[in-house]
């Protein structure tokens, strides 16, 4: 069954909050389709902290308050496209070299979520706690 915007909203809002299941709002990412802006042919992406993370939003309203603060003008349209969370992080991640992950909403302050590069999330073999990337856990967020 495809996931929901709104459903995956609240439980990204949810944990945020610190009254939601993590695990239930990794499953809602990866049932949902989300957009993946596209520039100059590669998907758009950010290092930060060692880790490439790919953007991805909820909507078009989402990547438009991105691509304003990106510094693009108001009309200016930007390609993208849609995709299941799950191929994101089971497909895209995995492609990268290096350890990545999903920025998701990141122009939205009281709305984003990041999905690193752990197990439980990405596959195993490109998890930092686990695999090709060093077994280095979650600790080495913190």
């Amino acid at each position: 069954m495809p996931g929901d915007i709104v459903e995956l909203a609240g439980h990204i809002a949810a944990v945020r909050a610190g009254e939601g299941d993590p695990i239930a709002m990794i499953g809602e990412f990866r049932r949902t389709a989300v957009l993946v802006p596209v520039s100059e042919g590669r998907f758009m992406s950010a290092e930060y902290g060692g880790i490439r993370w790919l953007y991805a939003f909820t909507d078009q309203e989402a990547l438009a308050r991105f691509a304003l603060v990106r510094g693009a003008a108001p009309d200016e349209a930007w390609e993208y496209l849609a995709m299941l969370g799950a191929r994101l992080l089971d497909v895209l991640v995995p492609q990268m070299d290096g350890p990545a992950g999903v920025a998701m909403d990141v122009a939205d302050e009281d709305g984003s979520m990041m999905f690193p590069p752990m197990k439980g999330i990405v596959p195993d073999e490109v998890a930092l706690d686990g695999g090709r990337n060093g077994g280095r856990g979650m600790g080495w967020l913190y």
